[in-house]
């Protein structure tokens, strides 16, 4: 009996294994398309696929379904509650980026920015190229005023994700408030 059990572990833990292997070999493949499209209609389809992949739990669909309802209730802006969900998906998983990434942007719309600037280094630390979060970094230092900080963000999306339209828009907003403030 004892030697099923092992045997089922094993099973489950090499499945786990070869289930966030593949994981990582699909997103480094999204990841290389991106960086390499300039066609904004397939740049959002590759988008897509990365997003749909972050957001699902590499094990526990239960994560999976408690990251969608606090993303639930952030669209409600029942900001609190979204935080204590997302709060709770990162005690179950510390290392799961998109935990992360969802409370620092909760955090940011409370208005937290340091605190979210913490949890989006968290989100760095596990994935270096989450444009999102880069992105969102973008935000809360031209929150805090850092315009050069946020202008190195966007620089960094552009590096993963050339064809994103938005980071040029900010990057040039983002040199018309310093001209402005050295005026």
């Amino acid at each position: 009996m004892k030697k099923i059990f092992y045997i089922f572990i094993f099973l489950l833990f090499s499945n786990n294994i070869y289930a966030a292997e593949n994981r990582e070999e699909e997103l480094n493949k999204l990841f290389n398309q991106l960086k390499n499209t300039y066609n904004n209609l397939s740049a959002k389809e590759i988008e897509s696929k990365i997003w749909k992949l972050w957001t699902t739990h590499p094990s526990e669909p239960t994560l999976t379904d408690l990251l969608k309802k606090g993303s639930y209730y952030m669209s409600q802006n029942q900001l609190t509650s979204a935080h204590n969900v997302f709060s709770k998906v990162i005690e179950l998983d510390p290392n799961w980026a998109e935990a992360w990434n969802k409370r620092a942007t909760v955090l940011y719309l409370m208005g937290n920015y340091d605190l979210s600037q913490n949890d989006i280094d968290m989100v760095l630390s596990l994935e270096k190229r989450h444009f999102g979060a880069l992105a969102g970094q973008g935000l809360v230092q031209t929150a805090l005023n850092n315009y050069k900080n946020a202008i190195n963000s966007y620089k960094e999306v552009e590096k993963i994700y050339p064809s994103m339209q938005s980071t040029e828009l900010m990057i040039l907003k983002l040199k018309e408030l310093i001209k402005k403030e050295s005026i």
